[in-house]
C-alpha cells in the first residue's frame, strides 16, 4: 500500500501556528510548555474489534497535527495509548468491560483478543500513512501506576462504594466545562450506579462482584477489581509526557465524557485549579476531530458488518483516498462519506501522483525560485491557521502543475508540503492506484497482455477485434477507459 513515510519534513520559519482549543472554545497560538519541544497524547482505540473508519479519522488528524508541528520545527514527542482493560459497554460505569465480552463471545483470552486488534489497527495506521508515535502505551502496563495515581487523590476526591472506587465531581471546579453539557442532574449520558451521590461521578476503580473472576484484574487498596477507563489516560499522560503536556487530542465524542472525567482527575492530581487556567486540565490544548457521517447506517460496530477499511481495500481502494478525503474538510467539520466521494479522492490523488511524476527522479535542491518560496508560504499560513488542509491541497495541486521549474526544486516543494499531508505523492505507483477489488478473476498482468492485444488490433484499424477484445474485457469485470485524460487504461468493476 505504500511505504509509510517517518522522516520529519524541512523546518519552515513563517506563519505563527493557531490551534482551536475545545476547552476554552477559541483560536489560540501554540505556545509550547517546553520550548522546542511539542508533546502530544492522543486517545487511541480499545481494542476489542476492528476500527471503522470513523475512529480512523482521529489518527489522519492527529497525525496531520504532528506532521504540522514538525513542520514548524518542534521536536514532537507523540503517544498513542491502546486501551486493553477497564472500558465498559456504556463508555460510563455500567454494562460489561468491552475486552471480556469480547473475549467471551469469541472463545479466546482477553490478552488474545488485545494482540490481535491491536495488530490489525497498526496495520490500518500503515496504509493510511500514519506515522508510528513516538511509543505506544499499552493500559495493563501501567496499572500499578493507576493504583498509585488513585491513592493519591482518593482521601480528598474519591469515595468507596461495594462495587468500586468512585470520584465525586463536586471536588472539582469547573467540572463538565468541556462538554458544556452539563444540566442540574449532570451529564445526563452517565448511567445510574446504586449509591453515587451525583449522576456525574465516575470510577476511578471496579471491583470484581463476589462470586466472579475476570480475566483481567488486580490487587488494590479498594479490592481486587480494574481501573476505570478515565483513570487510563490522566496516567499514561503523566507519566509519559508530564503534566501539563502540550496538546490531548481524541474524536469529539470523548470530549463529551471521556475527557471532562480526565480533566477532574488532572485537577485533582494537580491541586485543584480552576479551568480558567487551562493548564489545570493536564494540557494547554484540547483539540477533538469531528464525525464522519454515514447516511448508509454501517458505521457502527453494533450493525455487524460495518466500514472499516479492509472494506475500502477489499473493493479496490487505496487507503490513501480516504486520508486524501478526510484532508478536504476542516477536521472540525463533519464529512459525509459516500462511495462516490471517495471515488472522487481517489480521482484527485491520482491526478496529484501524475502531476508529481515528473519529479520524483529529480534530486531535490535548495528552493530559491520565488514563485516557489511565495506557494510555499502560502502553504505554511494554510496548516497553520488551525491545519486547513483543504486549502493546502489546492496549493499542492498549483506547485504540482506549474511549469518552466527546475525539477528539482520542484520536487523539494512537493516532499516538504507531502511531507505535511502524508499522501506519499513522490513514491506512489499509478498501478497502485487502480481501482482493483479482491474478488476479481481475471489478473492483472492478463488484462495488460489483452490491452496490448487491442492496442495493437487499433493501430491496424481492425476495430472487428478491437471491439471483440473489449467485450472480453468487459465480460471479466473490465472497465477500458478509453481516452481516459489521467492515462488508467482500465480499473475492475466493484
Amino acid at each position: 500500500m505504500g511505504a509509510r513515510m517517518t522522516d520529519a519534513p524541512a523546518s519552515v520559519p513563517g506563519a505563527p501556528l493557531t490551534l482551536f482549543n475545545s476547552l476554552t472554545r477559541r483560536l489560540e497560538p501554540f505556545v509550547p510548555v517546553h520550548a522546542g519541544e511539542a508533546r502530544v497524547y492522543s486517545c487511541g482505540p480499545t481494542v476489542y474489534n476492528y476500527q471503522h473508519i470513523g475512529n480512523m479519522r482521529a489518527y489522519v488528524f492527529a497525525d496531520t497535527l504532528g506532521r504540522t508541528l514538525s513542520f514548524k520545527g518542534y521536536d514532537l514527542r507523540h503517544i498513542i495509548n491502546i486501551t486493553d482493560v477497564g472500558h465498559l459497554t456504556s463508555d460510563a460505569d455500567a454494562g460489561d468491560d468491552k475486552m471480556e465480552k469480547a473475549a467471551a463471545s469469541q472463545g479466546k483470552s482477553a490478552w488474545d483478543i488485545a494482540a490481535f486488534y491491536t495488530a490489525e489497527f497498526k496495520r490500518d495506521l500503515a496504509w493510511l500513512g500514519v506515522r508510528d508515535p513516538a511509543k505506544w502505551t499499552v493500559a495493563t502496563d501501567y496499572v500499578p501506576r493507576m493504583i498509585a495515581f488513585a491513592e493519591r487523590i482518593a482521601d480528598a476526591h474519591c469515595y468507596e462504594l461495594d462495587s468500586g472506587l468512585y470520584f465525586d465531581v463536586s471536588t472539582v471546579a469547573d467540572y463538565g466545562r468541556l462538554a458544556r453539557a452539563v444540566t442540574d442532574e449532570g451529564e445526563g449520558r452517565i448511567d445510574e450506579v446504586e449509591g453515587k451521590r451525583h449522576a456525574a461521578d465516575f470510577a476511578i476503580w471496579r471491583k470484581t462482584p463476589p462470586g466472579e473472576t475476570r480475566q483481567m484484574e488486580w490487587d488494590s487498596p479498594w479490592g481486587r477489581g480494574a481501573p476505570g477507563w478515565h483513570l487510563e489516560c490522566s496516567v499514561m499522560g503523566e507519566a509519559e509526557l508530564g503534566m501539563p503536556f502540550d496538546i490531548h487530542t481524541g474524536g469529539i465524542d470523548h470530549r463529551e465524557i471521556h475527557h471532562p472525567n480526565e480533566i477532574a482527575q488532572n485537577q485533582a492530581y494537580r491541586g485543584c485549579g480552576g479551568l480558567d487556567c487551562a493548564e489545570h486540565s493536564g494540557a494547554r490544548l484540547w483539540m477533538h476531530n469531528n464525525f464522519l457521517i454515514d447516511r448508509g447506517g454501517k458505521m457502527s460496530k453494533s450493525a455487524g458488518e460495518f466500514l472499516r477499511l479492509q472494506l475500502l481495500v477489499d473493493r479496490g481502494y487505496h487507503p490513501l483516498a480516504y486520508r486524501l478525503m478526510c484532508l478536504q474538510a476542516h477536521y472540525r467539520s463533519e464529512l459525509e462519506f459516500s462511495w462516490d466521494g471517495l471515488g472522487a479522492a481517489l480521482t484527485r490523488l491520482k491526478r496529484l501522483v501524475m502531476a508529481a511524476s515528473p519529479v520524483r527522479d529529480a534530486a531535490a535542491a535548495a528552493i530559491a525560485d520565488r514563485r516557489l518560496t511565495d506557494l510555499l508560504a502560502k502553504f505554511d499560513a494554510a496548516v497553520s491557521d488551525d491545519l486547513n488542509t483543504a486549502v493546502a491541497l489546492t496549493l499542492v495541486e498549483e506547485a504540482a502543475a506549474m511549469k518552466k521549474i527546475d525539477a528539482g526544486q520542484k520536487r523539494a516543494v512537493l516532499e516538504t508540503m507531502d511531507a505535511v499531508l502524508g499522501l506519499q505523492l513522490l513514491t506512489l505507483s499509478r498501478e497502485a492506484l487502480r481501482i482493483r477489488p479482491a474478488t476479481a478473476m481475471i489478473a492483472e498482468d492478463a488484462i495488460e497482455a489483452t490491452l496490448a492485444r487491442r492496442k495493437d488490433a487499433r493501430a491496424a484499424k481492425d476495430f472487428a477485434a478491437s471491439d471483440a477484445l473489449r467485450d472480453e474485457l468487459i465480460a471479466a469485470g473490465v472497465e477500458v477507459m478509453d481516452g481516459d485524460p489521467l492515462g488508467w487504461d482500465w480499473r475492475l468493476d466493484n
